[in-house]
């Protein structure tokens, strides 16, 4: 049965530097990846700040414990534990990684459940560390983990980017768009069609075009319902889609 002692061990001035020093280390992989997720989400990319923040401050959190492996239990594991507890975190974060991947959905040009996957896979590392006895650096990663999931959306709201919109466009039978003319109308108002997103299906000899534009500038695009009542007047379009994407 535990002991007040044995309980004290994981607070003590050590164990607490140990974790305060692990904290640091969570918090510069969060601004890391905070920085590189934000190039991500200025283009309209699916994975974007919060996935990157969380993704790159739980690995470290798991990079950084190992190299602590006489601090876990609060210093009263046995020989060979610190061995047979790293398979059980190879095991975890394995297994974690196949339920992660149930929860990512793609649907057309729209990504989903990222940001969720990312913050499972945080969660499970959290687990880990309160497994090992790091209890103060758990509560740092759920603070930093939920901080990110709450207000960093909002940091990417207020920070410039480029909104995409996927645009599937259906045209009368016997008429053949041209992709200059497309690319034309998208830059009229305010829009770029992405490289490499343009598919375009034909059945029956009615052509539909599908593709991703990206506004050039968030604040001056023209909005998706304005954007809507120009693409009707456009040429040879009889039924059409609009959503905002996340490619």
């Amino acid at each position: 049965m535990p002991t007040f002692d044995t309980l004290a061990a994981f607070w003590t001035t050590p164990m607490i530097k140990t974790n305060v020093l692990v904290f640091f280390n969570l918090l510069g992989a969060l601004l890391l990846g905070l920085l590189v997720g934000y190039e991500r989400a200025y283009h309209g990319r699916a994975a974007g700040m919060r996935t990157y923040g969380l993704v790159c401050m739980a690995s470290a959190a798991l990079t950084v414990i190992g190299g602590y492996s006489s601090a876990w239990f609060g210093g009263n594991f046995l020989l060979g534990t610190a061995t047979d507890t790293s398979r059980v975190i190879q095991g975890i974060v394995t297994g974690i990684g196949f339920l992660c991947a149930g929860v990512i959905m793609r649907e057309g040009f729209n990504i989903s459940g990222l940001t969720t996957a990312a913050s499972l896979w945080a969660a499970s590392v959290i687990g880990i560390l309160v497994g090992v006895g790091f209890y103060a650096a758990a509560i740092a990663l759920a603070a930093l983990s939920a901080f990110s999931m709450m207000w960093i959306s909002r940091l990417e709201t207020w920070l410039p980017s480029r909104q995409a919109v996927a645009i599937t466009l259906r045209f009368r039978p016997g008429f053949a768009p041209s992709e200059p003319a497309l690319c034309q109308m998208a830059g009229e108002r305010g829009y770029d069609i992405a490289s490499g997103t343009i598919a375009i299906e034909c059945n029956d000899g009615v052509l539909q075009w599908s593709f991703v534009a990206v506004a050039r500038n968030r604040q001056r695009m023209m909005p998706i319902s304005t954007l809507s009542e120009q693409i009707a007047r456009f040429e040879g379009v009889t039924d059409f889609q609009l959503n905002y994407a996340r490619n």
